[in-house]
């Protein structure tokens, strides 16, 4: 029986070995990137993340994989990212903060480095990164008035949005001219820092995240206006950032 392994290299050998199978000499290379590649892969939480490059003729045959995503579930490998390499360069400028995020944090695993010679528009990234602090933020206003303010759910709404964050965390410091920080508490720290905001609040909403801390429903709420009041700011400082 598959079983979820304790680090993501376990599965390195048998997810190629499949994709093999699976696509032929349509494989052109297999990435590891998210959490795993960043050295924050936890065992039984988070998933493996896997960016799978093909050829035009493997993408058109996409229907070959549905044999494996079942195994690939229970060994904790997310739905693979299925991209060709035309599709990848006619993109970066449409999504530079994911094509940013995916080559900060990365690992070749099969074939051909598909990632390192891509060029990110540093104007696009900085539109981007202000679309998605400001939407988060609409979404979040909304979250808050629909759970009635419920502890439970303003912790699944901090979980998904903080992830959010922390990639568009990735794209700031970018522009601010950092080096790549795999650490979340670090990349946290540093934008804070940069960004003048409540860097005791983030790490309190990461440890709500990842469950190291229980906060009852009335502390949820406070905890959650503060979090909305950091986010106006985020975006305020996001708008008016010269690259």
């Amino acid at each position: 029986m598959a079983k979820a392994p304790k680090e993501p290299k376990e599965v390195f050998e048998e997810f190629v070995s499949d994709c093999k199978e699976i696509f032929g000499d349509d494989l052109v290379s297999i990435i590891l990137y998210g959490s795993a590649a960043e050295g924050n892969y936890r065992p039984g939480k988070s998933d493996i993340n896997f960016l799978v490059v093909l050829t035009e003729d493997g993408i058109d045959a996409l229907d070959r994989a549905l044999k494996k995503t079942g195994k690939w579930r229970k060994r904790n490998i997310a739905t693979p990212l299925f991209l060709s390499g035309q599709y990848i360069q006619t993109s970066v400028d449409a999504y530079p903060l994911e094509y940013l995020n995916f080559q900060r944090h990365y690992q070749v695993v099969f074939g051909r480095d598909v990632l390192r010679d891509l060029m990110v528009d540093r104007s696009m990234l900085r539109l981007q990164c202000e679309r998605e602090v400001k939407g988060k933020l609409l979404l979040l206003r909304r979250t808050f008035l629909e759970t009635e303010g419920k502890a439970r759910a303003l912790k699944t709404a901090i979980g998904f949005s903080l992830t959010a964050f922390i990639a568009i965390f990735e794209g700031l410091l970018f522009l601010r001219g950092h080096d790549p920080i795999k650490d979340r508490k670090e990349r946290i720290r540093r934008v804070c820092e940069d960004f003048g905001l409540d860097h005791s609040l983030f790490i309190t909403l990461l440890e709500v995240k990842e469950d190291r801390l229980k906060v009852k429903d009335e502390q949820m709420r406070e905890l959650f206006k503060r979090y909305l009041k950091q986010i106006r700011e985020l975006a305020s400082k996001v708008d008016s950032m010269e690259v």
